[in-house]
């Protein structure tokens, strides 16, 4: 199994390609995962769903690898679907009753509790307005009911999140963008701060909040960042090189 599947591991596949487990399987849409090793499970990352002993690819793009055995798409997508547990960044669009409503870049807005924050009792109200940016995560989401944002984790704690944003750029990038900038000890997050220091904010909905030391700093790290999207790492280094020495 092991040697068929990392085999396509850096390649281009598409919705409708399929993983097999079965020893007998001759269709030529199938890419049979030879001598499985029961013992040891695949995980399934984006873009990957498990369907009986096969896993599927529903979403384009390339299949990337992280030891031992975990597997996922990597794709330009932008258009963002809730998953429970993604830490997101929101913006507060309006307030119903004991609720507000946040967009977090999904088909519908994510409710969020004013006791959904660290401290928040019935008399001590968090100070939200409508406008302002949170960042939290995913405490509900699924297909049959309005995902539920949080900005607390299990032990009541905010850990970082809340409300926040002041002073500071918000804009949108790809989600392949974003799991490269989160990923542990990202290239481009360490070329970026070695040319360019500054707060930055990841959130996996594809949100990207950057603060520098002025405001022409920060439009330059939102707008390198947005250019080097689909850039390779050397092309990445010449581009941050060639603006660092002109901005100096």
């Amino acid at each position: 199994m092991w040697k068929s599947l990392t085999e396509k591991v850096g390649q281009v596949l598409v919705p409708g390609d399929q993983f097999s487990c079965g020893p007998d399987d001759t269709d030529a849409a199938v890419i049979p995962l030879t001598e499985v090793s029961r013992p040891q499970k695949v995980l399934c990352g984006p873009g990957l769903r498990r369907c009986g002993d096969r896993l599927l690819v529903c979403k384009s793009g390339v299949l990337r690898h992280k030891q031992p055995n975990v597997f996922w798409m990597d794709s330009q997508q932008k258009r963002y679907v809730p998953v429970k547990g993604d830490s997101v960044i929101g913006v507060v669009t309006a307030r119903s009753g004991d609720v507000f409503k946040v967009d977090c870049g999904g088909s519908e807005q994510a409710s969020l509790s004013y006791l959904a924050f660290e401290g928040a009792t019935k008399r001590n109200r968090p100070n939200v307005q409508v406008g302002d940016l949170v960042f939290g995560h995913l405490v509900v989401a699924n297909k049959d009911m309005e995902p539920e944002l949080a900005c607390i984790d299990g032990s009541g704690r905010a850990n970082g999140m809340g409300v926040f944003g002041e002073g500071g750029l918000v804009f949108s990038v790809s989600l392949g963008l974003v799991r490269r900038l989160l990923a542990p000890h990202s290239g481009l997050l360490q070329d970026l701060q070695l040319q360019f220091p500054c707060e930055l904010v990841v959130a996996l909905n594809g949100r990207v909040w950057v603060k520098a030391s002025s405001v022409q700093q920060t439009l330059l790290v939102a707008n390198l960042l947005q250019s080097c999207d689909t850039m390779s790492g050397q092309q990445r280094r010449q581009l941050l090189r060639r603006v660092a020495q002109g901005a100096l």
